[in-house]
This record gives C-alpha cells, structure tokens and sequence, in this order.
C-alpha cells in the first residue's frame, strides 16, 4: 500500500502492457526475482482470448514444494491448462503446437532430468527442435544459477554449467530474453520494454 492507502502499482506488470508479441520469450532471473510472475503476465496477455498452455516441470516430492505449486496455482487462476512434464518436455511442448505456453522451469526440468541419470545433450537438442516447430507464443521460465558460488561438490558444479549452457542454447533460438531482477525487467534481446 502506498502512503494514501492505494495499492503500489508493478513496476514489472506495467512495463510489460503493449509490449508486441514474441513467438520464443526466455525469462531469467534468481530465486524471487519476479521471472514466474512476468512470464505469465505475458504469455496472458499474447494469449487473448485464448486458454495458455502451463508446462509445469516441477514434482511435489514434500510438503513444502507441494505448498509452492499450489501457490502457483492458486496466483494464475483458473484459466490455464496444465501439463505436467517433468522430465518429456520436448513432447508437451509438440502436442501443444499450436496453444500459447508457459513452461515454468526450465532448470527444474534440467535438474530432473539429471537426477534421472538421463543424456542432457539429445534432451536439449530434443527442446530447441521442439521450440522451433512450435506454431503459438512460448514463454520459458529458467533460473540464472551461474551468478552465485561455485558449488563445493560435483553434481552442483555439473548442474550450473548445464543450466548454464542450456539457457545459452534457447537465448540464441529465442526471439526475446529478459532478465529479471528485484521484480525489474531487464531486456536482453528483443524489443525494448
């Protein structure tokens, strides 16, 4: 709330209106940089009057990411098909061609894959083909996990350089790139929000 008791308005929301559509939109950012919250303001607003497709990568394997995807839910509304792809991204992304979508995250699904023990390079490969083919405005949803500390043990250190060149790969494919940080929206490829 504001000091005259309005609301604040979103400095990320409100620089995205009007902003023309991108067919393939990667949106960065850290943890609670507002990267979630922009991907679906956009791919609403592309969609018109159209019901956007949510790819959701992530598993409720406890309580408290349980608690997290409800959330999610509950702050989208009930105007999205939702399709869990954990780990046959590639294949959501193909059946639904045509639709606008959200795929909300690509690290998750990186990491799944990984704890799978499942070829990261053909996965990648399988994603970009499958983002190229696409008929309908995609907006992807990936961390910036490169920012931090090199982790202290392997898996770590071979999860960042795969998000890491993951999100290399789908940025040169990608029509738009933005970077979200503190709920701002930086662009780095693409029209200027």
């Amino acid at each position: 709330m504001s000091e005259d008791g309005g609301a604040i308005p979103d400095p990320l929301l409100g620089n995205v209106a009007g902003w023309p559509v991108q067919p393939l939109t990667l949106v960065l950012g850290g943890a609670r940089s507002g990267k979630s919250r922009l991907a679906e303001a956009l791919i609403r607003q592309w969609a018109g009057k159209d019901t956007p497709t949510y790819i959701a990568t992530a598993e409720a394997f406890d309580a408290e990411m349980q608690e997290r995807i409800a959330k999610h839910q509950a702050g989208r509304g009930a105007n999205w098909e939702t399709v869990e792809a954990p780990m046959s991204l590639p294949a959501a992304l193909m059946r639904a061609r045509a639709k606008p979508v959200l795929v909300d995250c690509l690290t998750l699904w990186l990491s799944n894959l990984m704890l799978a023990d499942r070829p990261i390079d053909g996965a990648s490969d399988a994603l970009i083909t499958a983002l190229q083919e696409r008929k309908a405005p995609t907006v992807l949803v990936s961390n910036e996990v490169g920012l931090g500390i090199v982790p202290d043990n392997e898996l770590g250190r071979r999860f960042r350089d795969a998000a890491g060149y993951l999100n290399q790969a789908v940025a040169a494919s990608a029509d738009a790139v933005v970077f979200t940080a503190a709920g701002l929206p930086l662009v780095l490829k693409g029209p200027k929000i």
